[in-house]
Order: structure tokens, then C-alpha cells, then sequence
């Protein structure tokens, strides 16, 4: 039966990592860094979780100034991330669970601050009334592709793994889940389509999938059959679909 849905926001909720590299290089230009992160650098450094690790992974920084400039990228952020669709079929999906009494939780490495920018112009300024249970950047444990973030959603829900669905966007989150013992549903963005998500149902978006087939899908991963029914996903005709949104089942 399933219990809750889990959700990644970065790249899952909305597709929003090009407004992070965006906002990166205005805190740069702020703090008078010559750094520029184009797209190709930023997928790279995508493979570390959290802006200020990145910061660190791309050049030696004391530690104040990464702050300082975590800081302002945050704020630069914020001005970007109110503007941001959510990804097809996110909106509905997260009424329907609600509506159907299914707990919704995020786990993320994200800040608090920029789920709030993301979340309180979709959702309305009360948006955590939708989640039964919120882990982010703020949450102790170790960043994925560590499960530690999964496993502090479980204890707050207070449901076993294999009674949720957890939805993510990149290998990590898909590696972090699965450590978890938490079935995953991929949808891969501009930045992450390229990486490996074995044993995860990927879908280019989550427009069409309707609740009943998520819960139907992992009555069979569990019962063990390798032919789960495909959750069907409408087509999105505005662009190609993913070539390498194939369904990869355990």
C-alpha cells in the first residue's frame, strides 16, 4: 500500500538548476570573484550536493568568504526562483495525494530559504501545509548521495521505506533513496538526463501519471514481478522525448 510520496525540489519539483548557476555567478560578480560557471561546469559540479560544497569543490575560498557568497547567491536566487513553473504533473500530483489522504514529505539538500522561494508563489505562503513532513539543507546527517535525509523523512512520517515512493531528478538522489530501501521514479532534466538511474522508473515528466498507477506500480515492485505496468505519462509535444527516459526496473 502506498503511505507517502517523497519529493526531491531541485530539478524534481521544478526545474530550477539553471536559475542556481544563474544566481551563482551574480553572487560572484558581487563579491568580485572572476568566476563564471557556464553549463557544462555547472553539470559537472551538479555531482556535489549543496551550493557552499560546490563553492569549495570549484576553488580554494576561506570559509567566510563562501559564506558571504552562499549568501548573496541566495538572494539573487530568490528573485528567480518566484518566477519558475513547477514541472509538468507536479501541481496536480501533490492535490490528488492530498486530496486522497497520501502523505506528501520533501527531501532535499536544498536551504530552507530557497524552497520557500520556490514553493510560497506555486503553493501559496502556507505551502508546508502540504507536507506532512520537510527535510532540507538544515537537516543533520551527510548530504546525498547519503541517505541520511531519507531516513529523517521515515522517522518523521513514521512509515516503513518500501510503503513510499520517493521522486528525484539526479543518480545522487536516486542512489540516496535506494540506500533508504525507497523505490524512485526519475525525471531527468537538461542537466542530469545524461546519468545513470539503475533500478528507477524513469519518465521524461510526470504530466498524465495518475496516483493509482504510482501505487499499482509499487504493489509489483514489491511482490517482486520485473514487469511492472508502466505508469503511463502523456507525451509533452513541445519537446522530443528523452532518449534516455527508458523504464530501468530492479
Amino acid at each position: 500500500m502506498l503511505k507517502a510520496l517523497i519529493f526531491d525540489v531541485d530539478g524534481t519539483l521544478a526545474d530550477t538548476e539553471d536559475a542556481h548557476r544563474r544566481a551563482f555567478n551574480a553572487a560572484f560578480r558581487d563579491m568580485g570573484l572572476d568566476w563564471h560557471w557556464d553549463t557544462a561546469l555547472y553539470a559537472r559540479l551538479l555531482d556535489v550536493a549543496g551550493g557552499k560544497e560546490r563553492l569549495r569543490r570549484h576553488g580554494q575560498l576561506d570559509a567566510n568568504v563562501v559564506d558571504a557568497v552562499h549568501a548573496s547567491k541566495t538572494r539573487h536566487y530568490a528573485a528567480l526562483a518566484g518566477r519558475l513553473p513547477l514541472r509538468p504533473g507536479i501541481l496536480r500530483l501533490l492535490r490528488t495525494a492530498r486530496n486522497s489522504g497520501v502523505p506528501l514529505a520533501l527531501a532535499t539538500t536544498t536551504t530552507p530559504d530557497n524552497i520557500d522561494a520556490l514553493l510560497r508563489t506555486r503553493l501559496g505562503r502556507h505551502w508546508r501545509a502540504y507536507f506532512a513532513a520537510v527535510c532540507d539543507g538544515s537537516t543533520p546527517g551527510a548530504k546525498k548521495p547519503a541517505p541520511d535525509v531519507y531516513r529523517a523523512v521515515l522517522a518523521q512520517l513514521d512509515v516503513p521505506a518500501r510503503a513510499c515512493l520517493a521522486f528525484e531528478d539526479s543518480s545522487n538522489g536516486v542512489r540516496a533513496a535506494q540506500a533508504a530501501g525507497i523505490a524512485v521514479v526519475v525525471t531527468p532534466t537538461a542537466y542530469t538526463r545524461g546519468q545513470s538511474f539503475d533500478g528507477a522508473l524513469v519518465l521524461p515528466h510526470l504530466g498524465g501519471v495518475q496516483l493509482a498507477a504510482l501505487a499499482h506500480h509499487l504493489e509489483h515492485i514489491h511482490s517482486g514481478d520485473r514487469h511492472a505496468p508502466h505508469p503511463d505519462a502523456v507525451p509533452d509535444r513541445r519537446a522530443a522525448p528523452l532518449s534516455a527516459c527508458q523504464r530501468r526496473l530492479q
